[in-house]
């Protein structure tokens, strides 16, 4: 039986499912009772059922030699549609076998991703182009819900972007170097740990669910997580489940080795956790807020999540715009004066002509200083901004730092990376 958790389509926003800048939006599913892999009759509209696919797997490495990424975070493998019983399709569509990746995601400005694919995406061989092209061609051409004929006023490619936003969102949501760490099992050289304890370790992160744990030559090197849905990859919900097959991974019982990335294998980060946007209740904020006298918790590396009528709606992308299913870019806040300044990989922030905006021409000298009530981004009026409407599919909304004629009122929280 499926765990009752599960993340819906308004979670995956949370969790920085992005839209493009161009093309149509996936097909709307007025229906989706039906959960994958437990249907007892036949479902004809497999642009909102995955089938045969039914069973996403978020596939991930723990790769030592050669390291690969950080040294206290696992890296993406794919998300793979399997059929129900532990089988699976592979390229099932060549026509769409794309071999320009980055070139395709670039075109739907989705240069935040591809940051976060080169950090967390790699291969221990070969490039991160040839091994996203081979995921995608492999797997994603096998997803029924992402074929072409699921989109609405369709543009070539643009079902590619979604298997990419989906798969990262479904990582961020899987913390596995956390979950275990969280166990007392850490990466060691010498020290090895009960399979079990593993299994409990990540069965507890996933719902209660089992977790397919991989070993080579005794060694932790591959987790899957499995999941059921609601409709489509695109938009739908994700229901935790466990495997459905019987393979073991190949572990021992006990003495499975935890090895440390040996030589780092990419830059250190801090421990990786579950993204504040995917778990956080957003806090309360009044109108108009309090006047903002300190940084608050703005500091170091984080996210900008904007809050519309209590709930987190979206977040910032790198340019100071106002995405609701965009990936949220990662903001750097350093103190400056009585305040900080803030800087994405577009450059400094300043709040120029009334609106957010974010600019590689803008030098750290002309950066705004910018001031904090709590975990709220505040001006000299208090914490509320404001934009013309909640922007919704392709649209990337401009937001105000005064009222004026706009008639949305948001307030935008710092969440720590």
């Amino acid at each position: 039986m499926a765990s009752l958790r599960s993340l819906t389509a308004g979670s995956l926003t949370v969790l920085g499912l992005t839209r493009g800048v161009l093309g149509g939006d996936p097909k709307t599913c007025a229906n989706t009772n039906e959960l994958s892999c437990h249907n007892s009759t036949t479902v004809a509209d497999l642009c909102c059922f995955n089938y045969p696919g039914g069973s996403l797997l978020q596939t991930q490495f723990w790769d030592t030699d050669p390291a690969v990424g950080p040294d206290d975070s696992w890296t993406i493998h794919g998300l793979w549609p399997d059929h129900c019983d532990g089988t699976y399709d592979a390229t099932c569509d060549s026509s769409r076998a794309y071999t320009n990746i980055t070139a395709i995601l670039k075109a739907f400005g989705e240069d935040d991703m591809l940051s976060y694919m080169n950090t967390y995406w790699l291969p221990n061989d070969g490039t991160g182009e040839s091994f996203w092209e081979h995921e995608w061609g492999k797997h994603g051409t096998c997803i029924s819900t992402l074929e072409p004929s699921c989109f609405t006023d369709y543009q070539a490619t643009e079902e590619v972007h979604y298997y990419f936003n989906t798969t990262i969102t479904l990582f961020k949501s899987l913390p596995t170097y956390q979950w275990l760490a969280d166990a007392g099992i850490t990466p060691s050289s010498s020290k090895t740990y009960a399979l079990a304890d593993i299994q409990a370790a990540l069965s507890k992160g996933h719902s209660g669910e089992k977790v397919y744990i991989g070993c080579t030559d005794d060694a932790i090197e591959q987790v899957y997580y499995y999941f059921n849905t609601y409709g489509s990859v695109a938009t739908g919900q994700f229901v935790p489940t466990s495997p459905d097959n019987s393979d073991d991974g190949g572990c021992p019982s006990t003495g499975v080795k935890y090895l440390p990335k040996s030589g780092g294998g990419g830059s250190s980060s801090t421990t990786t956790t579950t993204a504040t946007t995917t778990t956080s209740t957003p806090t309360s904020t009044t109108s108009g807020g309090s006047t903002p006298t300190a940084t608050g918790t703005f500091s170091g590396k984080g996210t900008l999540n904007v809050v519309t009528g209590g709930s987190t709606t979206g977040c910032l992308i790198s340019s100071g715009k106002w995405y609701t299913t965009g990936t949220c870019a990662t903001f750097t806040a350093a103190t400056s004066g009585s305040g900080f300044t803030l800087k994405s990989s577009k450059g400094y922030c300043t709040v120029s002509g009334g609106s957010l905006a974010c600019a590689a021409d803008t030098s750290s000298d002309a950066a705004d200083v910018f001031a904090a009530d709590g975990t709220n981004l505040a001006n000299s009026a208090g914490n509320d901004w404001y934009a013309d409407s909640v922007p919704s599919g392709s649209t990337q909304g401009t937001v105000y730092s005064e009222q004026g004629s706009h008639g949305t009122t948001l307030q935008i929280q710092w969440a720590s990376a």
